[in-house]
């Protein structure tokens, strides 16, 4: 078997997300990527991706794999992919790696961007791409908020997964960077479950507009009875980087 790993972009606006169901021809991200390889190898393709994005989540750099009997050019299967995916996936890197790598299980951290359009008047022209505030928020009561978050925890209450093997994750950073009228809020983890950036960010935002306080985060992570805050906008939040 051959293992061909690749990077790719794509705008998550119109997808249920990376994987949302088996079904094929469910508009998913991965089943466009397995519908065009299926028709350059004549195979049945099983692609593991980094970090699965939930619905209408962009991805900066995401990264799959995936394995073929026969033997093809990375740069032809790249040209092929590019050629055939719709217009808002692209595939900017393809290479052949060694066969027992996997995306999703060599996986070392995950970054997730969300982007805040702080400016007074929204830019029409990133509407779709960034969260309009309308109130500037206060970065130091989120940067206050988001210290509780930094280190290992039981995030069973930033999550939608019904199931999942530990909810205890490793936050290894989260910064903010502020450029004009934007404003970047990145999140770094070994792992994300469902929904779990979207609800940590959404509670950073409460905070920050006064609508809870930064001590609320450590009170829903200790499992405390709190009222929890509503996922942040999907359009807004993009993965930035899986590290390996």
């Amino acid at each position: 078997m051959y293992n061909y790993r690749m990077t790719l972009q794509y705008d998550g606006s119109r997808y249920d997300g990376w994987l949302r169901a088996k079904d094929e021809g469910s508009n998913t991200v991965e089943n466009k990527i397995v519908e065009v390889l299926k028709k350059l190898t004549n195979q049945d393709i099983e692609l593991i991706c980094g970090c699965r994005t939930e619905k209408g989540v962009h991805a900066l750099a995401q990264v799959a794999n995936f394995k073929l009997e026969k033997h093809l050019s990375a740069l032809e299967i790249r040209n092929y992919l590019n050629r055939y995916l719709p217009r808002d996936i692209a595939v900017y890197e393809l290479m052949e790696v060694y066969e027992r790598f996997n995306a999703q299980l060599n996986a070392k951290s995950k970054t997730y961007e969300y982007r805040l359009d702080i400016a007074n008047i929204a830019d029409v022209f990133s509407r779709k791409y960034a969260y309009h505030t309308f109130d500037k928020p206060d970065f130091k009561a989120l940067h206050e908020g988001a210290k509780y978050f930094l280190g290992k925890h039981d995030f069973k209450a930033f999550t939608t997964a019904k199931r999942s093997k530990s909810t205890v994750k490793d936050i290894k950073n989260v910064s903010l960077e502020i450029e004009d009228h934007y404003a970047y809020l990145r999140i770094k983890a070994n792992d994300f479950m469902h929904n779990q950036a979207r609800l940590m960010i959404g509670f950073l935002l409460d905070v920050s507009t006064g609508l809870k306080k930064a001590e609320d985060v450590k009170k829903a992570l200790d499992g405390e009875n709190i009222t929890m805050s509503l996922p942040a906008e999907s359009y807004g939040l993009f993965l930035k980087e899986i590290e390996y």
